[in-house]
This record gives structure tokens, C-alpha cells and sequence, in this order.
């Protein structure tokens, strides 16, 4: 049980309220607008009829899935500049678009998606930590609304998602291990993870380190236990929000 008061008033195992909207971008072939409480991020997935040309040089058989991320620049009470004018993408860019990319791999037949390449692209609205979680939890919803119309289309014959994938943090903060950090408290938590898993309970991936600080193997096993219970939670926000929007066909 937790000792603190959080700065929200939530319990320590208790996610961010968790809002939904499908088809925010209806040039994309799927898409949502995602909310981890005051976190806000429009994940689109568009479907290309063509595969990379390292795959078509290789012999690859199959599709391609690929992921882009952005943090708009009124995201954050800083305006955050563009990659663009930058010159080049800065390297915490670079690193959350591959996690996005790697957590839908990770549940996607790649064979199965025929030659096409899924585009997933997730962009910030508004940051208040969480933002790579909430990427790849509302990621994997416009993909699975994209991968339908191929479905509807009769471009491929069957769903190539094997299971569903979420991503949600967890930390310590004041010594009290909690789940699903905002800004306030990622940004003066001592320990810090990312934990990426599918529907049926496997890990893809776990971020974790201490900033400026050690964890034990029993703050780490609670940690993980944490991440679970939200996970758990996630997937059936995720299969209540996609049995309403994929109806019986």
C-alpha cells in the first residue's frame, strides 16, 4: 500500500485515465488519438503496397512494419524545435521510434502482412511523461484498425497480429515503488522503467535503470509485478475499444 500522496491523488497501482478516440487522421488507414491522462499522442498506421528495397534485394518474403515518432513543439510547456531544422533526428527520437517499431514487430507475421509495409506514425500532442508507452499501446490499436481494411479489402487472408501489445511505466518515487509515472514523478523518480508486453502476458522489452541510484532484486520483482497488473488492465481497455470498432462483419 502506498505511504505517499500522489501528485494526481491516484493509488500507487493505479493507471492514468485512459481515453480513446478512433479515426483522428482519416487519410490514415487507421489511427487514434490516445490519452494517458494529460499525455496526448495521434498514433496513425498507413498501409503501402510495396516493401522496402533491402527486402526485394534480399529475398525477404512477407511485409515490413516501420515506425516514426515526433514530439510536436507545443507538446511541452518549452516549445520543443523540430528534428527538421535541426538537420537530423536527436538520438531519445530515434531510440523511441525503434521500440515502437520492435513492440509491433514483435506480435506481427510479418508473412502474413503480404508485400506491404505497415507506416506507423506516433506524434506528441501534449507530453506529461509517459509518452514511448502511450506510443505503443495506441500504436498497436491503429494498426490493428489498418490491418482490417486489408482484411475487408481481401488484400491478405488472414489477421497477421498474433496477439495485442501495451507499454506502461513504472518507478521509484519517494521510496514507494508506483505505476504509470507522469512528469512530476518521472522526473524525480530513482528508479525508472519501461515495460513492454503482449495480451497474453509475454515481456518484448524492459527499459529500466536508477537514476543516480541502485534498486534492489526485490524493488525490481515488485517493479515488474506492477507493470503486469497495468499491462493486464491495458489489453482489456485495448479489446473493449477494438470489439467496438471492429463490429462482426
Amino acid at each position: 500500500m502506498s505511504l505517499i500522496t500522489r501528485p494526481d491523488g491516484r493509488l500507487f497501482d493505479q493507471l492514468r485515465s485512459l481515453t480513446i478516440e478512433a479515426n483522428i487522421a482519416p487519410h490514415a488507414s487507421g489511427s487514434v488519438l490516445i490519452g494517458f491522462g494529460n499525455t496526448r499522442v495521434i498514433c496513425s498506421a498507413m498501409i503501402e503496397p510495396k516493401v522496402p528495397a533491402w527486402m526485394r534485394q534480399q529475398g525477404v518474403p512477407g511485409g515490413w512494419l516501420t515506425a516514426e515518432y515526433s514530439m510536436l513543439p507545443y507538446s511541452t510547456l518549452d516549445r520543443k524545435p523540430r528534428d527538421i531544422t535541426k538537420g537530423k533526428l536527436d538520438g531519445r527520437t530515434v531510440e523511441i521510434q525503434r521500440l515502437i517499431g520492435r513492440s509491433l514487430r514483435a506480435v506481427l507475421d510479418l508473412k502474413k502482412l503480404g508485400e506491404n509495409t505497415l507506416w506507423v506514425d506516433c506524434d506528441v500532442l501534449q507530453a506529461d511523461g509517459g509518452t514511448r508507452t502511450a506510443s505503443i499501446t495506441g500504436a498497436y490499436l491503429a494498426a490493428r484498425l489498418a490491418i482490417q481494411k486489408l482484411l475487408d479489402a481481401k488484400r491478405i487472408p488472414v489477421n497477421p497480429l498474433a496477439d495485442s501489445v501495451a507499454a506502461v511505466s513504472v518507478g521509484m518515487y519517494q521510496d514507494t515503488a508506483l505505476l504509470d509515472l507522469n512528469y512530476v514523478e518521472d522526473k524525480d523518480a530513482s528508479v525508472d522503467f519501461n515495460v513492454v508486453m503482449t495480451g497474453r502476458g509475454q515481456f518484448v522489452e524492459v527499459q529500466g535503470a536508477g537514476e543516480e541510484s541502485t534498486f534492489s532484486q526485490e524493488e525490481l520483482d515488485g517493479l515488474l509485478k506492477l507493470a503486469r497488473k497495468g499491462l493486464q488492465d491495458l489489453a482489456g481497455l485495448q479489446t473493449a475499444f477494438l470489439a467496438k470498432h471492429l463490429l462482426p462483419r
